[in-house]
């Protein structure tokens, strides 16, 4: 390892390392615009001059471009190099507008920072600035070229990083322009980070435009819970309402960088409509009131019908202290759950999943610049897990293959290989790379031959680090489970290889942890009619919304004795349930979340909670009335409304519930320990997570061939926008969503009497859906792909995934 000195401060640094980076490993900043940690140097800005005064390299240097040497002693205060550095400050502020008091970016703007660092602080030139017109990027970003200092940083992170190609450089010598090459929305699911990596104002959040300043925010670490990823976050809210996201580095999950729906999806927690107080039976009421007459509820509900008639059903976007404190209550009064999955194929899928990470296999995509191959299963990444795109566009950058087995037409923003394989196909596809790579030369039957099973064996046995990344939301547990039988064989060929599973919701992987069984909310509705289960307890489980079958869903509810809700969400079943309990979004309650790679993180709570000023004040400035409460204050964290309700039955209600929580972490789960530091992100230990096999009991799953054009199999899928939950919630994303359609092969759509751009309606037992149909080549024949999109009434099918047959496929012949 090289050995210099910057201003008099010895380092050791790795090989490779930049005299940049180096001194800021010491402490030191030195100023810099292009340089950025992901994007690496490029040497434009010129601002990061330094003095390289003995070793091999002499003279002014810019720091970002010269690797650290043995010997080199580097000197950042050399008056030649602070001479050099305000001259390069003074000539990229001629044309700067100098609009700091009105600049978005002010406050916190490396321009700034650096103009007055570097001793610029009076204009000598007076000639006519160079001026540029604006474009309208679309509903996330504010463009102001005018303040641009040509960093090249914006197209650099856009082409090359991310792999999009409609923002870049525009123009030479003084006419350089940054944009596009005419107005219109990025195309880019990640072009919120331009904000961010932009060191001006050219960039700016359009969103949250007028409505603060960094310092007027209250701000605070947290974590996405838009997807199982669990990239960071830096939330920031003013008067009790969430206004911004902000990408926090981590090397281990997300780098640098966010995507939109991370970025963009927090207007649920500040929503208008978002329920604040408690109810009985749709009439508001004092919170104790409520918690004490479904308590009742409960208690009477156990002495009438026993304890096991009293079910509770949450879900992944709870967090780890809820699920906690509701695993230890069904298992302390003998109630029936919990059940953190819509239906049973999602229970056990994610159970699975789970299993099969043992602590060898897992791997964290962001922080491994050895992967060379990936290999990715029934997985969706720009749709289903975003920043999951960014990882895999860095290792096709280096050189490094991706393969994608999907049936979907897959899009990526870069070249990769797509066997578009029926669902059916899957698990054949992969038992056969399983037998190739064990080199036992065996062949498993349904393989077609157009896709070559034996070449993509050799190049993962071939590869240095090979990675299997398998979804949980299209396939069966068998096929998940098949998928960490591959990543175990190329274990074998190899000295690491890794395995790296997308869960269904934000804390799926605790969710899995804390399930009863594979019991999910199709199992509980299975009890409800069969009389077995009277009460049910909701818990932040939109089952609106959620459940495959309303139908069915609706009726059941009408089965039970009491329903008792408990959420932050607007639903039509808040108003008819029993008992409805306001609980407190991730900004108002802090918690742990654990990703999908099975890391504990913790999120902090922003703010107190309340309604929004744009409430209160309808509009207008807030109520002229001092009270001793904050509006819309009612709501109580999800763990602590649940513990009141599984306390001892003689006690008077009580939300103070410390202790309780404390002893729900402590029995949650050997493998979960929060008693350590969750905020750098450890793994939790996946030893103590039982390596199970997949259950025999497996419901039937739809596994039409697709040979005949007689059936298709239906894939209720996510997209990027429109479908996750909460971030269908948001005004500003709801711009970015395409329509919702039913995408098939061009040959199916033929087979089956279909007309693009025509809707097809869909007959189910539970009801109909009309959706327009749309050609996609790259899918697989015999595969219809439907959004579970919130503009669409999905909720017919039963299960997201299903055969129909061609009398339910009803073309439109208008």
């Amino acid at each position: 390892m090289p050995i210099l000195k910057i201003d008099n401060r010895e380092i050791d640094v790795p090989i490779g390392t930049k005299v940049i980076e180096a001194a800021e490993r010491l402490g030191i900043m030195i100023p810099r615009f292009c340089y950025h940690p992901a994007l690496g140097s490029v040497g434009a800005c010129r601002v990061c001059a330094v003095a390289f005064t003995e070793g091999p390299v002499k003279g002014i240097q810019m720091s970002c471009m010269i690797d650290a040497q043995d010997g080199m002693v580097v000197s950042t205060t050399d008056g030649e190099a602070v001479d050099f550095r305000r001259h390069v400050i003074e000539f990229l502020m001629l044309n700067h507008p100098h609009d700091c008091p009105v600049c978005d970016e002010g406050g916190h703007c490396l321009l700034q920072d650096l103009t007055v660092a570097g001793g610029h602080g009076l204009r000598r030139y007076r000639g006519l600035k160079r001026t540029h017109d604006n474009q309208d990027l679309g509903p996330l970003v504010q463009h102001e070229m005018n303040r641009c200092i040509q960093c090249y940083r914006c197209s650099r992170y856009y082409q090359e990083f991310t792999g999009y190609r409609d923002l870049g450089v525009m123009g030479i010598g003084s006419r350089v322009y940054f944009g596009r090459s005419a107005p219109g929305t990025l195309e880019s699911p990640f072009a919120g980070n331009l904000i961010d990596v932009c060191p001006t104002g050219v960039y700016t959040d359009r969103p949250s435009r007028y409505i603060g300043r960094r310092w007027d925010y209250q701000r605070q670490p947290t974590v996405c819970i838009h997807c199982s990823l669990g990239c960071n976050l830096t939330a920031s809210a003013r008067y009790r309402q969430v206004v911004r996201h902000e990408a926090r580095p981590n090397e281990k999950i997300n780098g640098h960088f966010i995507c939109d729906r991370g970025r963009y999806g927090y207007a649920y927690a500040s929503a208008t409509d978002r329920p604040r107080r408690a109810m009985a039976a749709g009439t508001p009421g004092p919170m104790f009131d409520i918690l004490a007459g479904a308590r009742e509820a409960i208690t009477q509900t156990v002495a009438q019908h026993g304890p096991d008639s009293v079910a509770v059903v949450t879900s992944s976007r709870s967090n780890l202290e809820t699920l906690a404190v509701i695993k230890q209550a069904c298992q302390r009064r003998v109630w029936t759950g919990p059940a953190t999955a819509p239906t049973d194929r999602q229970a056990l899928n994610q159970k699975t999943a789970v299993g099969c990470l043992r602590p060898e296999l897992a791997v964290s995509l962001a922080a491994d610049t050895r992967i060379h191959d990936v290999l990715v299963i029934g997985a969706d990444p720009l749709n289903e897990a975003p920043m999951l795109a960014l990882p895999l566009r860095q290792v096709q950058r280096q050189g490094g293959h991706v393969t994608v087995i999907d049936p979907r037409g897959i899009k990526l923003p870069f070249d990769f290989d797509h066997w578009a394989v029926h669902p059916a196909a899957m698990g054949a596809i992969v038992q056969a790379l399983i037998h190739e790579i064990a080199g036992n030369g065996k062949a498993a039957a349904g393989v077609s031959t157009s896709f070559d099973v034996t070449k993509l064996a050799r190049r993962l046995n071939a590869s240095p680090r090979p990675v299997v990344i398998c979804g949980t939301d299209i396939l069966t547990s068998r096929e998940i489970a098949q998928a960490g039988d591959l990543a175990q064989a190329l274990c074998r060929t190899h000295k690491v290889a890794g395995l790296f599973y997308t869960l269904t919701g934000a804390n799926a992987f605790a969710a899995a942890l804390s399930q009863d069984g594979r019991l999910s909310t199709e199992t509980v509705l299975d009890r409800i009619e069969e009389g077995r289960v009277r009460l049910l307890l909701s818990v932040e489980q939109d089952l609106w919304r959620t459940f495959p079958d309303r139908k069915r869903l609706q009726a059941a509810l009408k089965q039970l004795d009491h329903l008792v809700l408990l959420d932050y969400l607007n639903s039509p079943l808040n108003h008819v349930a029993s008992y409805f309990i306001p609980t407190q979004p991730i900004y108002e309650s802090s918690g742990h979340w654990i990703n999908q790679e099975g890391r504990l993180q913790g999120a902090s709570a922003i703010v107190a909670g309340g309604e929004t000023i744009e409430v209160t004040g309808g509009l207008d400035h807030p109520p002229r009335v001092f009270e001793s409460r904050i509006p819309g204050s009612e709501p109580l964290a999800a763990w602590q409304a649940m513990a009141a309700l599984a306390e001892d039955y003689g006690k008077a209600v009580n939300t103070n519930q410390e202790e309780t929580l404390k002893s729900a972490l402590v029995d949650f789960h050997p493998a979960v320990d929060t008693t350590r530091a969750a905020t750098t992100g450890r793994r939790i230990d996946l030893n103590a997570v039982s390596h199970t096999g997949v259950e025999s009991t497996e419901r039937p799953v739809a596994a039409a061939n697709g040979s005949g054009s007689d059936s298709v199999v239906l894939l209720l899928v996510d997209w990027t926008f429109g479908t996750e939950t909460l971030s269908a919630l948001s005004p500003t994303l709801a711009k970015l969503e395409a329509p919702p359609v039913a995408r098939l092969h061009p040959d199916t759509i033929s087979s089956l009497g279909l007309t693009e751009g025509r809707p097809v309606t869909i007959t189910m037992n539970a009801g109909q859906l009309t959706v327009p149909v749309q050609a996609d080549p790259r899918m697989a024949p015999g595969v219809m792909v439907v959004p579970r999109h919130h503009l669409l009434e999905w909720q017919v099918f039963g299960e997201t995934r299903v055969v129909l047959e061609r009398s339910q496929l009803n073309a439109d012949s208008a």
